[in-house]
């Protein structure tokens, strides 16, 4: 049986149309997977901000609570100041879990979740990074000077900055606009520091204070007072 040109030429390329047709499958189920996880980030983002006011008063007073313990306490030197500020990111960050943990029973969700996996995910990389490149020089250099310290904050203040703004593409705006405040703050700072534009003796702990603790108490009130009046409404 003699086959027409038509069928002779689907039989040749067989192989390539199952692998187009498996292709395709695959990118619809990929589509389908990104608009489910887009559509849950949607759905979640009250959610994520009735947990955040918490969890920012929280990380902000215990922020103050630590700076004021190392000015009162004159921790200066750079072990002591070490010690004290990455015991307090320890503290904060299970904090901040224990916290949103709580606010998934509450709303009765799963708390390891694929959008939580992609906000830790986009989190992790800059944190990790900063608390590194951070704590060395106050781990290895004990008997620096000042400035040293210094450095330590702005690259903690810059990479913080840097892991919120990369959790803002699964969160409300407001926090990549926070991120924002925190790496404009420490492109500044580096600047006025190393200018000496300001011409006075810069304390770490002030800094951290205001950084991680006072800014982030306006910030966990202000979500709190909006979220209030949004429910109100």
């Amino acid at each position: 049986m003699r086959l027409s040109a038509e069928s002779r030429y689907v039989i040749l390329h067989l192989p390539q149309l199952a692998l187009w047709c498996k292709v395709i499958g695959m990118e619809t189920n990929w589509a389908e997977e990104n608009l489910q996880t887009i559509r849950t980030l949607m759905e979640r983002s009250a959610i994520y901000r009735r947990a955040l006011a918490p969890i920012m008063l929280f990380v902000g007073a215990l922020g103050v609570a630590s700076a004021s313990v190392g000015i009162l306490c004159r921790l200066d030197s750079m072990r002591a100041f070490g010690a004290l500020w990455l015991g307090t990111a320890v503290v904060a960050l299970a904090g901040a879990l224990l916290i949103a943990r709580r606010q998934a029973l509450k709303d009765k969700e799963a708390f390891w979740s694929p959008p939580t996996r992609r906000v830790a995910q986009a989190l992790i990389p800059p944190l990790l990074a900063g608390m590194c490149l951070g704590a060395y020089p106050v781990f290895v250099f004990t008997e620096a000077p000042a400035v040293v310290a210094l450095a330590s904050v702005l690259v903690w203040i810059l990479f913080y900055g840097c892991a919120l703004h990369a959790a803002g593409f699964f969160m409300p705006r407001g926090i990549k606009l926070f991120g924002w405040l925190f790496i404009t703050s420490a492109c500044v700072l580096f600047y006025a520091i190393m200018k000496d534009w300001m011409g006075f003796h810069y304390n770490a702990h002030w800094l951290m204070g205001f950084f991680f603790g006072v800014l982030h108490l306006a910030y966990g009130a202000y979500l709190y007072l909006t979220e209030k009046r949004k429910n109100a409404a």
